[in-house]
């Protein structure tokens, strides 16, 4: 997850707005941080969970990250609107961990990220499949089953499209 957050750094600029959507444990923060040392920014990214939003300054250049947590907001844009989100925007990469539904009016341009985790079960009745380790079932890339994610980027607006995204082998 960090490799493609890293990839898709690369391709985002001051007032670019990505959701992520994913179960918990999905690796929502993994790609964030991923992002954030795409982008250079100064400190470690960590999950804003319980203080909601945290704002990365750039080590150089770079635009400051902004890694929103809306997990524990109930509202939408409304709620929203006390982090400045907004403000922040034009200069700034926003990234928002749970933000569908809630905050797409701030932008027509964004990535939409969503991440599926592998459940690790096999066949129907629930056995595991493949030779395992001590995480569980291997997978036929040697990659144990419960670290393997599925990620679809979409883009919306004008500014996405015709955009290339990072493609990654399926050991990423």
């Amino acid at each position: 997850m960090r490799d493609l957050g890293r990839r898709l750094a690369a391709l985002l600029a001051p007032g670019d707005l990505v959701l992520l959507t994913g179960e918990l444990g999905a690796g929502k923060t993994t790609l964030t941080r991923g992002i954030g040392e795409g982008l250079g920014v100064r400190g470690a990214v960590t999950s804003p969970t319980f203080v909601i939003a945290r704002v990365h300054p750039p080590l150089a250049g770079g635009p400051p990250l902004v890694h929103v947590d809306a997990y524990r907001l109930a509202g939408g844009l409304e709620e929203m609107e006390d982090l400045d989100l907004d403000v922040a925007l034009p200069d700034s990469v926003v990234v928002v961990e749970w933000g569908e539904g809630r905050v797409e009016e701030l932008s027509e341009d964004r990535l939409h990220v969503t991440i599926h985790r592998s459940t690790g079960t096999g066949g129907p009745s629930g056995e595991q499949a493949g030779s395992g380790d001590a995480r569980g079932p291997v997978g036929e890339n040697g990659i144990p089953e419960e670290d393997v994610r599925q990620v679809t980027v979409r883009g919306v607006g004008a500014r996405w499209r015709g955009v290339a995204f990072p493609a990654l082998p399926a050991t990423a």
